[in-house]
């Protein structure tokens, strides 16, 4: 008795916590140190990320792994979006 009670408790736990990761979604606050304020890295922001890759002819690669100047060069070309 006492380890169904276990194994139900961790199926609640582990549906809670998939639930209130599916209802915040993967957006994140990423702060742009050249222009000095946040982005909210959301599917808008990957869109525009996307853009930006296809029209300087760049491979895609998470923009985390990209180095300090192509990020510059992001940042630069996604401030002058509007």
């Amino acid at each position: 008795m006492r380890l169904s009670n276990i194994i139900l408790s961790l199926i609640l736990m582990t549906g809670t916590a998939a639930a209130s990761a599916s209802l915040t979604g993967c957006a994140t606050r990423v702060y742009d140190p050249y222009y000095h304020d946040y982005h909210t890295w959301n599917h808008g922001e990957d869109v525009y990320y996307s853009r930006w890759e296809n029209e300087t002819h760049r491979q895609h690669e998470d923009f985390r792994k990209r180095n300090s100047d192509e990020q510059k060069q992001y940042w630069d070309w996604r401030h002058n979006q509007h």
